[in-house]
């Protein structure tokens, strides 16, 4: 047994081993983290949403309407070779597509030029409005068909009658003047005329009706889909109706072989 001296000693000892085990447990609580619970919910940040993407509305076609005198130049800056004011022969607003651009010069679809050849305007020119359109005109002659088409995208596809060897329809790049009841012209038109800039070059021998194209409609059904006009595009009355409707003026119009 212990002495008496020797108690006070042995119980300072004990009380400081029993603070050292009592400091190791609060400083190994706060250096490892206490586990979560079982049933512990952790909340994320939300995902941002990918966005769409973008959709394509394909081409856009460019036009100038006639406000006033405007000169139409064979080159950009040079010879002028007419003016022209805000009305067609048939007495439609004049539209003209833009179908080129050089600086600060437009190259447009005019009727007064030949087939082929641009006129140049002026982009500052006070007498033009821009006007921006996405229906265009798709002619395929080998196919005997027309496309409308908007914004690239395939609205009505119609059959057409074409130029009869001879008088074959022209190729190239035209654009839509006029829109026409045809029976202010006769009964062969049909209901409607789309008259475009294009010329004939090659008119029927006894030809009495001009030289310019159209696309129209025609009192001989029967001929749609074959090689009969004198270079003109003829469709049933029913789709010129809708070329009625939903083609403007200036409307760019390819038609290829």
């Amino acid at each position: 047994m212990p002495s008496r001296s020797a108690l006070p000693l042995l119980l300072l000892a004990a009380l400081a081993a029993a603070f050292v085990l009592s400091y190791s447990a609060l400083s190994a609580a706060s250096v490892t983290p206490a586990p979560k619970p079982f049933n512990t919910v952790t909340t994320e940040l939300p995902v941002a949403p990918t966005p769409a993407p973008k959709r394509n509305h394909g081409p856009r076609w460019r036009s100038v309407v006639v406000r006033g005198s405007v000169p139409l130049r064979e080159s950009p800056n040079g010879r002028m070779v007419t003016r022209v004011g805000t009305r067609t022969e048939f007495g439609s607003a004049r539209v003209m597509n833009i179908a080129a651009r050089r600086g600060r010069w437009l190259g447009v679809v005019s009727t007064e030029m030949p087939n082929g050849k641009l006129a140049w305007v002026h982009h500052k020119n006070a007498g033009i409005r821009f006007r921006r359109g996405a229906y265009s005109l798709h002619a395929d002659l080998s196919g005997r068909r027309l496309e409308l088409r908007r914004g690239g995208r395939l609205i009505r596809r119609v059959s057409v009658a074409i130029g009869r060897p001879g008088s074959e329809t022209p190729t190239g790049r035209f654009a839509v003047t006029d829109k026409l009841r045809g029976g202010n012209y006769g009964p062969y038109y049909g209901c409607c005329i789309l008259a475009l800039n294009a010329h004939q070059p090659k008119l029927p021998a006894g030809w009495q009706g001009g030289n310019r194209i159209a696309i129209h409609g025609t009192n001989s059904p029967g001929t749609i889909g074959s090689a009969a006009s004198a270079g003109c595009l003829r469709a049933a009355d029913s789709d010129l109706e809708v070329l009625m409707r939903r083609v403007p003026l200036g409307t760019p119009v390819f038609i290829k072989s």
